[in-house]
């Protein structure tokens, strides 16, 4: 239950979610029923009826054969690629924010290659150290919520809501990007089914784990996000530094300027904890396809002294710093985040759509059905440029060409039955 948590609940979406006004408390309602749930009866009646371990590669290589599987797998694996430079570029643009630098481009991405770097090593000297690394952020993201939610309410209560409370959603273009991640904010309960060879009764736990954990889920999205728009207007919050925004504000009203720098320490300390959950869980999925044969062997080596998938984890650190500074190129700092985060949406979602079928083939259609519509549509959402992309050409051709390439990178890469 608390590694679901510790998986799903991401405080960096607050910010977005607030940024396109008090309709997004609504989204949250409607995210939660619409996918989230599905979610929950898919993994449940999945990781029933194949336990082993792999979850989301399994399950699919089980429904529609091998290379379904296999990519499957792969975009599951790579959405990685996108998401962990996301999580440090979301933190430490919030800590240099809250610490008086801005959104200084330079040192912001200096700083993010250096926490990915360090992190990377601490994860292949293996997970018993690793994993108080993710206790100690899982407890700084939780306690930021917390905090955030408290000068929410305290404010409120002293001087009223920044925003006033229109739960209809705005149909804004400019803002239309940002809705497709609430639904990518509610992914994360199948990475515990990837690890169903270490949990004990895995047909039991995994589904109990992924309905109590979820209400938990749902009331830190919406109360977070409620807290967010009591303090700031939804078009003065930045998707990047809004939760440190929240805390400046605060500090001001309140008279405790500290605020700001205290939130911006428990997120970046979150940030690396979240990022050495979900590089352990992921890395479950290449043992998987490894075991299958479907990779070249080099991937699925353990490290000699502490066993851990050190080539697999090198790799993810070359390609990760590759594509940091590649979307780079050409953007401001909230352009290249917002585009890191359209290419991670796309592809974690695509393993979602094999998911939700592969749910609706044994018996789930109704559940399943609302959870591909949700996913089709948050991918189609996440095509749709921000207003002030310096040219919506270039970001459409480096978005769907980087997922383009990643799909044909899968097929070279696959090993097929015939080649085993």
């Amino acid at each position: 239950m608390l590694f679901n948590i510790a998986a799903v609940a991401g405080i960096r979406w607050l910010s977005a979610a607030a940024h396109t006004g008090s309709g997004s408390l609504t989204l949250w309602l409607l995210a939660a029923v619409l996918f989230f749930v599905p979610s929950a009866l898919a993994i449940a009646a999945l990781s029933e009826r194949h336990p082993e371990q792999g979850g989301i590669y399994m399950w699919t290589s089980k429904a529609f054969g091998d290379w379904h599987g296999f990519l499957c797998g792969w975009c599951y694996w790579l959405s990685n690629l996108f998401y962990l430079p996301n999580l440090l570029v979301a933190g430490v643009g919030m800590t240099a924010y809250a610490l008086g630098f801005g959104e200084h481009q330079g040192a912001i991405l200096s700083v993010s290659l250096g926490i990915l770097w360090v992190s990377l090593m601490a994860q292949i000297a293996g997970a018993s150290f690793g994993k108080w690394v993710s206790n100690v952020g899982a407890a700084a993201t939780y306690s930021a919520g917390l905090l955030l939610i408290g000068l929410g309410l305290w404010v409120w209560s002293t001087s009223g809501s920044a925003t006033p409370l229109d739960l209809a959603p705005r149909w804004d273009l400019d803002k239309l990007n940002f809705w497709s991640q609430i639904a990518f904010a509610f992914g994360g309960l199948e990475l515990s089914a990837v690890m169903s060879a270490e949990i004990h009764n895995p047909r039991r736990t995994v589904p109990l784990a992924a309905w109590i954990s979820g209400f938990g889920i749902t009331a830190f999205y919406i109360l977070g996000t409620l807290a967010l728009l009591v303090l700031l207007a939804p078009d003065s919050i930045s998707i990047l530094t809004g939760l440190v925004q929240a805390g400046d504000a605060a500090g001001l009203r309140l008279g405790m300027p500290w605020i700001s720098v205290v939130l911006g320490g428990l997120v970046i300390a979150g940030v690396a904890g979240q990022f050495g959950a979900w590089l352990g869980g992921s890395a479950r999925i290449l043992f998987a396809i490894g075991i299958d044969s479907a990779l070249p062997p080099v991937l699925t080596r353990a490290h000699p002294r502490w066993g851990t998938p050190h080539i697999a984890i090198l790799m993810q650190g070359v390609v990760c710093t590759a594509f940091v500074l590649a979307l780079q190129y050409g953007e401001n700092l909230r352009i290249a985040y917002q585009l890191l985060v359209d290419m991670t949406v796309i592809t974690y979602l695509i393993p979602f759509l094999y998911m939700f079928a592969a749910s609706g083939k044994y018996g789930n259609r109704w559940s399943s059905l609302s959870g591909l519509l949700v996913t089709v549509l948050a991918i189609v959402l996440s095509l749709v440029p921000p207003a002030d992309a310096q040219s919506v050409w270039w970001f459409e051709a480096k978005l769907v060409g980087g997922c383009a390439a990643l799909i044909l990178a899968a097929r070279l890469c696959y090993r097929g039955p015939s080649r085993r």
